[in-house]
């Protein structure tokens, strides 16, 4: 069975760090026998038809990373169907009114229910914060750059890996993972 998934890579292309040539990213991602490869802007964002479940892929996609450009960065890979429930779920829709300030972070595991009850998100304000299964959604009413929430936050008080992408691209993202289906 061929799954489809979406690869999110955190730190990929920005300032000049990190430097993947997105053509050459999804040769190494259809070596690896993934098909129906395509990318989303310069960050390193893959969507992708896998033979293996999202947890085996992201390992592998980890792997690749590595060996191809030399350096790694965290890696995280949500099914179709994960990435459509996150959509679905759009805590903040009705307050978030600028995609581009609208965020998800997505957590490499479910959060300890303990450690989620010992953030003060209210301290948090003006930004808005709703929980998911993986995911922080927090609306950035005055920007992202005046967000007091950023996702180092996040890794450091839920001692998970985390990465951010806006509305707008997770959307996106979405529809790429549609098209190949």
């Amino acid at each position: 069975m061929r799954h489809r998934q979406v690869a999110l890579l955190r730190g990929v292309n920005v300032g000049g760090h990190n430097r993947i040539p997105m053509a050459r990213w999804r040769e190494v991602l259809s070596g690896r026998g993934f098909g129906e490869v395509a990318t989303l802007l310069q960050s390193g964002n893959a969507v992708f038809t896998a033979p293996c479940p999202a947890v085996e892929s992201e390992r592998l996609v980890a792997a690749d990373l590595a060996a191809e450009f030399g350096f790694e960065v965290p890696v995280l890979v949500r099914t179709r169907d994960e990435l459509a429930a996150v959509v679905a779920a759009d805590p903040l829709g009705e307050v978030a009114s600028v995609p581009a300030q609208y965020l998800v972070t997505f957590l490499s595991a479910r959060p300890d229910p303990a450690a989620l009850a010992e953030l003060d998100v209210a301290g948090c304000a003006p930004d808005v914060v709703r929980f998911g299964e993986r995911e922080v959604y927090v609306w950035c009413p005055e920007g992202v750059r005046n967000s007091r929430v950023p996702q180092s936050w996040w890794e450091r008080r839920l001692g998970l890996r985390a990465t951010s992408r806006n509305w707008s691209t997770v959307t996106r993202l979405l529809e790429l993972a549609d098209a190949g289906r």
